[in-house]
């Protein structure tokens, strides 16, 4: 990622170690995949984690309903909202 963001003179910024708050949208994400995805599959190799990962994203997005945006899954959200 480091050299990515110098190829592309992105800037990376990092919230501080034990501050989860300053970035709460991406922390709360990424324990609804770890308890959703991750913590429920072993994954035997790259190609089945790739599966099963594009699996549970479309259920995320398709499927199951958010409370923030009205109990409707985002595809469906962004569908009424345009």
């Amino acid at each position: 990622m480091f050299f990515w963001s110098r190829e592309t003179a992105v800037k990376l910024n990092f919230i501080q170690p034990g501050k989860p708050t300053q970035n709460a949208f991406v922390e709360s994400f990424n324990g609804k995949f770890r308890d959703g995805c991750l913590n429920q599959h072993w994954f035997r190799d790259l190609t089945e984690a790739r599966r099963i990962i594009a699996d549970w994203r479309k259920h995320y997005n398709e499927v199951r309903p958010h409370s923030s945006l009205g109990y409707l899954p985002p595809a469906v959200f962004a569908e009424k909202a345009a």
